[in-house]
């Protein structure tokens, strides 16, 4: 292959000047913050566009323009979301959505949302600490602690203001924050906000988890221990039984984000505690989202009812916010029925889940400790080619989203494929021999960043 339309591996020298141009034109522009006032009548540059983030988002959009890539975010889509899709008038299997049962749409949740909008409107019109409580806030609550056997739960309009909510109202400076160094940025940004010290432990490894108590626990009133029950960038989990045992020997609450287990993990989708065989009530703290497999908006809290009442005056994402509408809360419930009623969606997910992930590991692709349920990683490495990987399996009809730092660490750059019920077999074992058949291209041709930069270095210095 060659010509101006061959990314990298057989760009013209023309392509290749341009963005090794691009490149460098970018860095002399890059602002450097004043280290004092500016002197002599100048003023501040208080643009917007003068901000460095800014300058290397402009950056990035230069070198996919010049690659011909095209940018990835915020791609519009022309249909809603679910396990097929529509991208530029064209039709796409998409595993960037997580519809995970595929109930997204379904006549029976658009009907109900329907008949809540008609009766209820659109808005309860302020928080409910002022505007008060309606039946279907405390329906879904109930449906959502029966489902964890928790005495009480509380539903927000957003899933990320959930955890921040909860862990700045529960924490103070005196306490520990200790979580998975995986861990979901609402749980970080909570913690940075109570004050609390916060420390990481090893992915999924409770012997350090452990060990980090052993020899802090007795200098903080409180501690807070927080994992996820399915990890969203890689698609593995904890040993929840494991560290049950520790917070309850070590005396600590424990808090688990089901946001991408829920309707995923265990024989009916109850999730980690139903997979794991472990009694619900022996975690203190159930963290979840519905805007996933509850193809609603908003997030949950479920446990003790002393939480749940403490929350309602403490909360700042439930004090200060507008309370849940009714056509979201009525979602969710009509959802959360329909995976109790029909767990053949479950089975159907993780059935898919499972294929795609023996599939991709006959392919040879990387997909790290997955468990092939929900969410599966092909971890490329370099950045650079993995957005032109997610570029190319797009124009061969499939949609999966590239991760590049900081969202993941540093030389772990990959796709991300959401699995739904709703996928057929073609589809992925289509997109894993497409995934595979591309990404051999890209390494023939040489693409990474290494090679941008040893052609900029080259350009620079010629």
């Amino acid at each position: 292959m060659s010509g101006d339309n061959n990314p990298l591996g057989g760009l013209t020298r023309s392509v290749k000047s341009a963005l090794l141009e691009t490149m460098r034109k970018t860095a002399d522009k890059t602002p450097r913050a004043p280290l004092a006032a500016p002197r002599g009548g100048a003023k501040r540059d208080l643009s917007f566009e003068s901000m460095p983030a800014y300058q290397q988002l402009k950056a990035q959009r230069s070198i996919a323009d010049t690659l011909g890539i095209g940018f990835p975010f915020y791609r519009p889509h022309d249909v809603r979301a679910g396990a097929q899709s529509r991208i530029a008038g064209k039709e796409v299997v998409n595993f960037a959505s997580y519809d995970y049962l595929g109930l997204n749409g379904h006549e029976k949740i658009t009907e109900a949302v329907s008949k809540a909008a008609a009766t209820w409107g659109t808005s309860v019109s302020a928080s409910r600490i002022t505007a008060g409580e309606r039946a279907f806030h405390r329906d879904l609550e109930h449906a959502i602690a029966e489902l964890y056997q928790a005495e009480d739960s509380l539903t927000f309009v957003s899933g990320h203001a959930t955890a921040i909510s909860t862990i700045a109202a529960l924490l103070g400076p005196k306490d520990l924050i200790l979580h998975d160094s995986l861990i979901h940025n609402c749980v970080v940004v909570g913690a940075q906000l109570c004050g609390a010290t916060r420390r990481a432990f090893a992915h999924n490894d409770m012997d350090a988890l452990h060990d980090i108590l052993a020899s802090t626990r007795d200098r903080f009133d409180r501690v807070l221990i927080v994992t996820e029950g399915l990890f969203s960038m890689d698609g593995d989990g904890p040993d929840l039984a494991r560290i049950v045992d520790i917070k309850e020997s070590f005396e600590c609450w424990l808090m688990v984000d089901e946001a991408h287990s829920l309707g995923i993990l265990g024989k009916t989708g109850k999730g980690l505690f139903e997979m794991a065989n472990v009694d619900p009530k022996r975690v203190d703290i159930w963290l979840g989202t519905l805007s996933k497999t509850l193809v609603s908006c908003g997030g949950y809290i479920a446990g003790p009812r002393a939480l749940v009442d403490y929350l309602k005056l403490a909360a700042p994402g439930m004090v200060y916010s507008v309370g849940m509408p009714a056509p979201a809360a009525i979602a969710a419930r009509v959802a959360l029925d329909l995976m109790i009623r029909e767990p053949e969606r479950v089975g159907r997910l993780q059935a898919n889940g499972q294929l795609f992930l023996r599939k991709a590991r006959e392919a040879g692709l990387n997909v790290g400790d997955s468990w092939g349920y929900a969410v599966t990683p092909v971890i490329i490495g370099d950045s650079l080619r993995t957005v032109m990987l997610a570029e190319r399996l797009l124009a061969r009809g499939y949609n999966a989203f590239p991760i590049v730092p900081p969202g993941v660490p540093e030389q772990s750059a990959r796709l991300r494929f959401f699995i739904s019920s709703e996928h057929s077999v073609a589809d992925i074992e289509g997109a894993v021999a497409a995934t595979r058949e591309e990404l051999t291209r890209l390494e023939k041709e040489g693409v990474s960043f290494a090679t941008m930069a040893k052609l900029m270095k080259a350009r620079l210095t010629s």
